[in-house]
């Protein structure tokens, strides 16, 4: 089978994330995508994280739930080290080896995932597909960034079109501290949720 993973804190999970998942999905003919929570991030404090892991994952299980070929996977969110995708990738690669993976990155990312902790490790367990707006200077870049990693890593890559959903966690929680509506960046189950559970509502959170 082929296999997106779509890693992230998802704090909360958004709109914007299940675009990206469509896309993926849809493009490169995956069978499952895999929702990755990551319960200790190796580049983000614990206290920096608004919500619990108990409640990022109900969030995921909310956002995909009737959702064809999106699955909940809590492998790094039971883990009480902190995961790198290089570990998560090899334990993937090791206990499935029937799949092929597709681990779903951001635009940027394409950028810095050569300083990741063992990128030497990470790529020879997956293609990486790229996130993009379709726009040729961008995706210069980025091909050029592709090729970089190829000739460097024998990294394999694609460029995955996204669409425009300009949305994100942090300005999430902005807006509900500020006392705005979230309504329409997120699935209204997850609202419901973070309504029910008063996430974010503190400034220290």
């Amino acid at each position: 089978m082929n296999i997106g993973i779509m890693g992230g804190t998802f704090d909360p999970v958004h709109n914007g994330h299940l675009a990206i998942a469509e896309a993926a999905y849809e493009q490169f003919g995956l069978d499952r995508v895999w929702f990755l929570p990551n319960g200790n991030p190796p580049h983000k404090a614990l206290a920096d994280i608004g919500s619990s892991i108990e409640d990022r994952l109900k969030m995921v299980q909310l956002a995909i739930a009737g959702r064809t070929g999106f699955k909940l996977e809590p492998y790094e969110a039971r883990r009480k080290s902190v995961s790198c995708s290089y570990e998560t990738m090899e334990h993937f690669s090791k206990i499935y080896p029937e799949h092929d993976f597709y681990f779903i990155i951001g635009a940027d990312s394409l950028f810095t995932v050569d300083k990741w902790v063992h990128p030497e490790r990470l790529f020879p367990t997956c293609t990486i597909l790229a996130a993009f707006r379709d726009e040729m200077d961008t995706r210069e870049k980025m091909d050029r960034q592709m090729h970089y990693l190829k000739e460097k890593y024998h990294a394999k890559s694609a460029l995955l079109l996204s669409p425009i959903v300009q949305i994100s966690s942090s300005e999430i929680r902005e807006r509900i501290r500020d006392g705005k509506s979230i309504n329409g960046f997120v699935p209204d189950n997850v609202e419901e949720y973070i309504k029910k559970e008063c996430l974010y509502e503190s400034q220290d959170q």
